[in-house]
């Protein structure tokens, strides 16, 4: 069974690009959000394998999602995407429970070798 894969970013262009990166992988892309608050219903409705989250969004940014995710599941995989220069935020998302980060623009080896590394 392939790993479920939920995404989330409030660019739609973006989530299509890591969809395209994840189906063409052999992920299953199980759900898409707009934002943090839709996220954490998705993930409820959803329970993927991992969720890719973008960390600047509106309504709820992904590090108060990632944190609402947490307590739903204490073991939920979440990989947080972020724009160069974000370092900081980028920590304190790691801080919070996130398994690791990619950098926008994706580069889909960098992708996959951090997904792989979350849920194989």
């Amino acid at each position: 069974m392939s790993k479920r894969v939920l995404i989330v970013d409030d660019a739609a262009f973006m989530r299509m690009m890591i969809k395209d990166i994840l189906t063409k992988n052999g992920y299953d892309v199980v759900g898409e959000a707009q934002d943090g608050a839709e996220a954490v219903e998705k993930y409820k409705e959803l329970t993927p394998d991992l969720v890719t989250m973008d960390i600047t969004m509106p309504e709820k940014d992904g590090i108060s999602a990632l944190k609402d995710i947490k307590a739903i599941n204490s073991n939920a995989n979440i990989i947080m995407c972020s724009a160069m220069g974000q370092q900081a935020m980028v920590i304190d998302a790691i801080q919070a429970g996130a398994k690791d980060f990619i950098v926008k623009p994706f580069q889909a080896d960098r992708v996959i070798e951090a997904i792989s590394k979350v849920i194989g």
